[in-house]
């Protein structure tokens, strides 16, 4: 591989990720805020493909100097596959098969906010899970709560509604689960979208894989959603 083709492999690279950054393609691999960085080197990339090809122009019109000209191993090509891949495979995101293999992230709040009005209130799943899991549903109440998430069963068959929390990227994501009890469905598909309307009940159980504490909700309504835009929850860590 010579300058000027790894000058394309850098210019590749660049525009996938430019691409991914300007797009909802980016929220597969990395959080919201880390977009701004990820544009930032999209830039250096396609930056550092221009100046290559143009100092390699430079070079050639010169004339060589020194030694021969120098025969890279054809293997080099393959760093172009992972650029390939970025472009055209967008991974699906995470799922109930990592749900259920992977231990819940939940951790205590720091604190409890007020919660504002509405009926029902439209809550984040981790949101929920910390107020009904930590404080007792002490800030819960009796109010009628929102959750989306997606569908994941044990191997009891226990139904959760979960969502994987980022703390970075993809690659460090961890399940969030709440136990679904009440006016459940008949039939959960695993992986499907819901829209839970439900209420706090101190039921609880401990995850089969780290033992840690997973909250239910009393559900009073169920129906399928499309899957969000970012399928991920960011809020547990921030």
């Amino acid at each position: 591989m010579n300058r000027q083709a790894q000058a394309a492999v850098l210019f590749l690279l660049g525009a996938s990720l430019l691409h991914a950054g300007t797009t909802d393609l980016y929220l597969r691999y990395v959080k919201t805020g880390l977009r701004p960085l990820l544009l930032l080197a999209a830039a250096v990339l396609i930056t550092a493909a221009l100046a290559t090809a143009w100092y390699e122009r430079k070079r050639t019109k010169e004339g060589p100097k020194g030694g021969g000209h120098h025969h890279e191993p054809r293997v080099a090509w393959l760093l172009i596959l992972p650029v390939l891949a970025l472009i055209l495979v967008a991974p699906p995101a995470l799922g109930s098969y990592s749900a259920t293999r992977t231990g819940t992230a939940l951790q205590e709040p720091l604190a409890y906010p007020n919660l504002p009005s509405g009926d029902p209130l439209p809550l984040s799943l981790v949101d929920y899970a910390g107020r009904a899991a930590y404080d007792h549903g002490r800030t819960l109440g009796d109010r009628r709560v929102r959750l989306t998430g997606f569908v994941a069963l044990d191997r009891a068959g226990t139904p959760y509604l979960v969502r994987m929390a980022l703390s970075c990227c993809a690659a460090d994501a961890q399940p969030v689960k709440v136990g679904l009890t009440g006016h459940i469905p008949p039939i959960l598909q695993p992986d499907t979208w819901l829209e839970i309307t439900g209420t706090y009940t101190a039921r609880r159980t401990a995850d089969p894989v780290n033992n840690g504490p997973i909250p239910f909700i009393e559900v009073t309504e169920a129906k399928p959603v499309p899957a969000p835009q970012d399928p991920y929850d960011e809020s547990w860590n921030n």
